[in-house]
């Protein structure tokens, strides 16, 4: 009797094994990717939140009272959120239109528009610069055939209105891609049923059309705004040192050639990211009453 208790201890045992190995293998092809997100996104950002609040080896608050008493730090941000809007409401306007073109283009072209809008999303940095300078620089190809056609007067691709063209460029790719998929939600019969209770096309877009496509739109021009905040290398390709935005100073004092201040760097970063915070929770709170009204 003893004998036979046993073996059936045996066997549920050899069976709860098993199913326990099947449960806790994802966790184990998971651990990879949670080493790689502690060392890259989770170490970088404790980092900052420390070093941001220590100077002269010493707890303080000195940092952030050296960027809010300073109007050049001030100018900076005012920069940084200044591009950022405007890029994000031109990239995402065009988008939007381009997007809703897109749709009614024939499936094999709109697979190859996707497919290259793709590729044109990673198109950015330093070769993107290049480009631009080489297009619409002082002496760019775009720039004297335009000149020459008395088209333009005046544009200077080195200033404001030049790294809004830049930052919208590689906005719009990103903003289609991710606003692509939220057409899915509209249903084609809506428009003939609009069409149908008399409403004009003006009115079926904006009161069918877009409340189903709020809640993309906005996470959209939040994305496109945190991308563009974040923007470096481009700028930096196309203007160096000259336009004062925050991600230039940070490099500044973080690699500058004149001097290393790696702790003010860090309170920086963590007002920027502070920003994109509170950014992201007063879209949430949009959206959250939007799906309640």
């Amino acid at each position: 009797m003893n004998d036979t208790v046993t073996m059936m201890h045996n066997a549920e045992c050899d069976s709860v094994r098993p199913a326990a190995w099947r449960r806790g293998l994802p966790l184990l092809w998971l651990l990879p990717f949670v080493v790689v997100f502690g060392l890259f996104q989770l170490a970088p950002i404790l980092w900052v939140l420390i070093n941001s609040f220590q100077a002269g080896g010493e707890w303080s608050l000195a940092n952030f009272r050296e960027i809010l008493d300073s109007p050049f730090y001030h100018q900076s941000f005012g920069n940084s959120i200044d591009l950022a809007l405007w890029s994000s409401l031109l990239g995402l306007l065009i988008a939007l239109i381009g997007t809703a073109a897109l749709r009614q283009v024939p499936g094999k072209l709109q697979n190859a528009v996707v497919a290259f809008t793709t590729m044109a999303s990673n198109f950015s940095g330093v070769p993107l610069a290049f480009a631009f300078i080489v297009l619409l620089g002082m002496n760019g190809a775009v720039t004297l055939l335009l000149r020459d056609a008395g088209l333009i007067e005046g544009f200077n691709l080195y200033s404001r209105s030049g790294l809004i063209i830049l930052y919208t460029y590689f906005q719009i790719p990103l903003a289609i891609l991710l606003l692509y998929p939220a057409f899915d939600g509209i249903q084609k019969d809506w428009r003939e049923a609009a069409a149908l209770l008399g409403a004009r096309p003006w009115q079926y877009g904006l009161r069918v059309v877009l409340p189903v496509l709020t809640p993309a739109l906005l996470g959209t021009f939040i994305i496109l705004l945190a991308n563009a905040l974040g923007a470096y290398a481009s700028t930096f390709a196309l203007m160096t040192s000259n336009y004062n935005l925050v991600t230039i100073q940070i490099s500044a004092l973080v690699a500058g050639d004149i001097f290393l201040e790696p702790q003010l760097a860090a309170a920086l970063s963590l007002l920027l990211m502070v920003l994109l915070v509170l950014v992201t929770a007063v879209n949430q709170w949009i959206i959250g009453r939007s799906r309640y009204e």
